[in-house]
């Protein structure tokens, strides 16, 4: 009998600690939210369980309640579910209620006309770089509009990298090490593969003034991004960038655009007081 215990208190610890690491109810469905969100096409219940490591039965229940609330709806033909429009109105509403679409387009839409390219505004928020306005200056021809979801990958954008060069080492590297280097080998083949190459990278970036990648974020592509800085208090509060096909976006003209790049972050770093979601960005 006292084996059998001594068995038992050495199993059951490790049990629990597998349940502490399980995500909550709440967490899940952010989860499930986040994960449709890069599906247009919508996902299988099954799949939505596997790639979430939930158990299938958690999974339908889930997807179930985000159908009762309407977030999430079945495709009639595939019965994979799917977000709805809901989720993507409340993220423009709140966007509209704080200012930052009115205030920056008219500069993004000026920026994108001078270029002749794509011209994307990401604000800064906590550990996160999100797209939040866009303006496409390309009317012929080439034209690079990528599909990518909210969150920006900072190793291989060029949006990234202008953030990661205006704070202290010592925050890029926590930041470098909350996003991880995971997702390099899926980039394009300019993408940095290490963290020296990151390093080198964001000091370039300092040297030169703002970022600029080639054929980083996907083969074919790239682009050229400056800092924000708040008006107030001068700390980054988002990036603004110039994208399109490496054909165009050369060295040499990424150089020529640079001052209308650097002009267009002054700019909307003054306009920042205008949008409280500017003003709570530390």
């Amino acid at each position: 009998m006292n084996c059998y215990s001594i068995c038992v208190t050495i199993v059951r610890p490790p049990q629990i600690h597998i349940r502490q690491l399980m995500p909550s109810a709440r967490d899940r469905a952010v989860l499930v939210l986040e994960l449709l969100s890069q599906h247009v096409q919508g996902l299988a219940m099954s799949e939505v369980g596997d790639r979430l490591g939930i158990p299938r039965s958690a999974a339908h229940r889930l997807l179930a309640d985000l159908k009762e609330m309407g977030y999430v709806k079945q495709n009639a033909h595939t019965t994979h579910y799917m977000l709805t429009i809901k989720l993507a109105a409340l993220g423009l509403s709140y966007l509209a209620a704080t200012g930052v679409t009115d205030a920056a387009q008219p500069l993004l839409d000026d920026l994108a006309e001078r270029s002749c390219e794509l011209v994307r505004l990401a604000v800064i928020e906590g550990n996160q770089l999100t797209w939040v306005a866009k303006s496409q200056g390309a009317r012929s021809g080439l034209r690079y509009d990528p599909d990518a979801g909210l969150d920006v990958y900072l190793p291989a954008t060029a949006n990234g990298l202008a953030w990661l060069a205006a704070v202290t080492d010592e925050r890029a590297l926590e930041l470098l090490s909350q996003h991880g280097m995971d997702q390099a080998k899926r980039m394009g083949p300019g993408a940095p593969q290490t963290l020296r190459e990151v390093l080198e990278r964001i000091d370039q970036t300092r040297q030169r003034g703002h970022a600029t990648v080639f054929d980083a974020y996907e083969q074919g592509t790239s682009a050229m991004a400056a800092v924000v800085c708040a008006s107030t208090h001068g700390a980054p509060i988002a990036t603004v960038s110039i994208a399109g096909p490496s054909v165009r976006m050369t060295p040499e003209r990424m150089e020529a655009l640079a001052p209308d790049l650097l002009a267009c972050a002054k700019a909307l770093g003054a306009t920042s007081g205008q949008s409280p979601l500017f003003a709570s960005v530390n």
